[in-house]
């Protein structure tokens, strides 16, 4: 049964993948105006799933439920234990002049402007991303992206301090790249985890709509 309105990436016994639109949250936010998400409706097809992780409103791709608590804590231990492997697909303002790259910029909630986050040396945790030029534009390059760690805004953000906002992004794009697109041009294509089952790798992907 797929869910109302969602690609169904991969379902089995002990897991439930979907394809998460921008423009949708992931889990229900507060007032009835925001009722409707992804976990809902994964819900009203499979009672059972429950949320493993998140993608921001504005980011697409693939989105994981575990069936069952047991099934659910064995793929939240795997994201905890850094052995999902996670690729997005972003376009930028600007070329980079290298062909790839690491950012390992610590990350913080701005509490005054929150959800913001920010860089912060001091009180900031550790913050890795690995990024990889896949083609170039006059005004725009398009990346792969590995986010080593899962703070939240990671992408967002380190690309932001790196002078390679999103575009599309509300908040952290100037004004003028922001209107470079009409939603945020970050998608999450491809995530391998472990099966709950037997461990073996699952990779589930999503191509990106942009």
């Amino acid at each position: 049964m797929s869910p109302d309105g969602l690609p169904l990436l991969h379902a089995d016994e002990w897991i439930v993948a979907v394809d998460k639109p921008s423009g949708m949250l992931s889990v229900p936010g507060r007032g009835a105006d925001k009722a409707d998400c992804a976990a809902r409706r994964v819900q009203a097809a499979f009672p059972d799933a429950l949320i493993v992780h998140r993608l921001d409103m504005g980011t697409s791709g693939v989105l994981v439920f575990g069936r069952g608590a047991v099934a659910q804590r064995a793929l939240s231990v795997a994201f905890a234990e850094r052995r999902a492997d996670k690729r997005y697909i972003a376009v930028v303002s600007g070329a980079p002049v290298e062909d790839s790259g690491r950012i390992d910029l610590p990350l913080v909630a701005d509490w005054p402007n929150r959800p913001r986050q920010q860089v912060d040396a001091e009180s900031g945790k550790p913050s890795t991303t690995l990024w990889q030029v896949l083609s170039r534009a006059s005004a725009t390059a398009r990346l792969a992206l590995v986010p080593l760690t899962g703070r939240s805004h990671q992408l967002r953000v380190h690309l932001q301090a790196i002078g390679h906002p999103i575009l599309g992004d509300e908040l952290y794009a100037p004004p003028e790249v922001l209107a470079m697109a009409p939603r945020l041009l970050l998608h999450a294509e491809r995530l391998t985890l472990p099966h709950p089952a037997d461990g073996r790798p699952l990779t589930v992907e999503s191509p990106c709509p942009f």
